[in-house]
């Protein structure tokens, strides 16, 4: 047990590596390969979630080796509550998106599977990493194959989308490493201390700056993370990767890559910079709630079925980045299961997607039509998978919204409007999603070419059925999950908590 967060970190980097001995000319083999690696990854996390104890606040699997002893860097890995939901989506959807690319992916089969698979290590090192730089290090491998990934299996505009998710990230990236250093460099300051990036010892270090330090701490980890999420305004490299990338790229793009970027608000802004976070909070949520309303109107004027998808990420992701910033249990609680439900919700209507194009290719709305009489089994999944997006009760998006807006609602730190004017994404969802829906299932048939599509394969059910089945599950009985990260959610309110009646007890009373 002591290595096994290792093995379920690398075992997809050793599967690439030895795929790298395939014969390219039997792509069957390498694509069977790579399915059944990150089946195997997939079930290790299975083995870590059996064995993790929810009752238990701290971080569990935990493993450290010295790295660079001088700087005090080492390899330091372990996982809690929040990390552990995130994980177990990754290796969850790797498969699922491997699976679905089956016969999309015709050029390059080889180079495809080892960069998903390099890709699904540096996503699981990043939610496992305990040591600044060594998460640092995940964050930047993981641009790699994702880069070429939009970039070689892309569409049209694949260089431009490519070279703009990089260079995005990358500007994001810098600010991050520079806090990283100053925050490592402030600990050596401190009486007997010396610089490190070892996570844990830095959370009883950071809420010791002084404010006007710490300010640009948290500002330079929040427009990284903001970046990743995205926060609005740094959204606009969001669609064009979306709309560019194949298929799987967009199913881990938004299912789990956003998520680093909310990952990294909680795992670092918070605890780290709790004085900032209590300070910017509103300003941020105020961004989020912006975000969550911009993206659901833009999304409303959409005529490619991805893009439409794309800019609901921007106004889904608001919600939970609200969730985040209301300091409160439930917030964060609805923040965390939201990221689960967006993964496969978001996942799933990609795939569908992706489905549709595979068979017309073309994405336009206006192209489609009629599709319930010829694809009555794909419309029942597109169905089930929309309703879960727009949040109906008895499907997972419900719980996740209601928690967020409830928390945001009850918060002492945001006005009960933030969560009023964010409600209203619910009802804008339900308009782009069902118009969209209606317009491409039940619509007049625009193309001839429509009637005569042939309805999911066995193998694209295969890919729809554990989605929706978790989109059930979580809807109907959330505790199962919830209860994994709650005493996470409870540590991360408490600090905050704190910081609050620590300012108040600073100020002067009234004469």
């Amino acid at each position: 047990m002591l290595h096994l967060l290792t093995i379920l970190i690398f075992l997809p980097l050793i599967g690439g590596l030895l795929i790298l001995f395939f014969k390219k000319g039997n792509p069957n083999a390498i694509k069977i390969a790579g399915i059944a690696l990150s089946t195997v990854t997939l079930i290790v996390s299975l083995i870590v979630y059996v064995g993790f104890d929810a009752s238990n606040p701290g971080m569990q699997f935990t493993h450290k080796t010295v790295w660079i002893s001088s700087f005090d860097i080492s390899y330091s890995v372990g996982i809690d509550g929040m990390s552990l939901l995130l994980v177990m989506l990754t290796t969850f959807l790797t498969p699922i998106a491997m699976l679905s690319s089956w016969n999309s992916i015709e050029k390059r089969v080889k180079e495809f599977t080892i960069m998903m698979l390099l890709l699904e290590t540096g996503i699981i090192g990043v939610f496992c990493s305990l040591d600044l730089f060594l998460f640092y290090i995940f964050w930047e491998a993981m641009l790699i194959p994702m880069y070429f990934l939009i970039g070689i299996w892309g569409g049209e505009n694949r260089i431009y989308a490519a070279i703009k998710f990089f260079v995005y990230t990358m500007f994001g990236s810098l600010l991050m490493l520079i806090a990283i250093l100053w925050l490592g460099y402030y600990a050596s300051m401190q009486p007997g201390g010396q610089f490190t990036t070892d996570l844990l010892q830095l959370y009883t270090v950071g809420p010791t700056i002084p404010f006007a330090i710490q300010m640009w701490m948290f500002l330079a980890f929040t427009l990284s993370f903001a970046i990743k999420v995205p926060l609005f305004p740094f959204h606009t490299w969001l669609p064009d990767a979306h709309v560019e990338a194949p298929t799987a790229g967009s199913v881990i793009l938004a299912g789990v890559l956003l998520k680093m970027g909310t990952y990294g608000l909680l795992r670092f802004c918070l605890p780290l910079f709790p004085q900032s976070s209590v300070k910017f909070g509103p300003y941020i949520a105020a961004l989020a709630v912006v975000g969550v309303i911009y993206g659901a109107l833009v999304s409303m004027v959409q005529t490619d079925m991805k893009k439409l998808v794309a800019y609901s990420s921007v106004s889904h992701l608001g919600f939970v980045v609200l969730g985040i910033f209301s300091f409160t249990e439930e917030g964060i609680q609805g923040s965390m299961i939201q990221m689960v439900n967006h993964g496969l919700s978001t996942g799933a209507l990609f795939l569908i997607v992706g489905m549709i194009y595979d068979r017309r290719h073309t994405r336009m709305i206006s192209e489609f039509g009629g599709l319930a009489k010829v694809m009555p089994l794909m419309s029942t999944f597109f169905m089930i998978v929309s309703l879960s997006s727009i949040g109906l009760p008895g499907l997972n998006g419900f719980i996740g919204e209601f928690l967020i807006l409830l928390g945001a609602f009850r918060s002492t730190f945001l006005s009960q409007w933030y969560s009023m004017l964010a409600a209203t994404g619910v009802i804008l969802a339900a308009v782009y999603l069902l118009w969209m829906y209606q317009r491409v299932i039940f619509g007049k048939v625009t193309n001839p070419a429509n009637q005569s599509l042939q309805d999911i394969s066995t193998r694209e059910i295969v890919v729809l059925v554990p989605i929706v089945l978790f989109i059930v599950w979580i809807g109907v009985y959330p505790g199962t999950f919830l209860q994994q990260s709650s005493t996470t959610t409870r540590h991360i309110v408490s600090v905050v908590q704190s910081q609050r009646a620590h300012d108040v007890a600073l100020i002067p009373a009234p004469k």
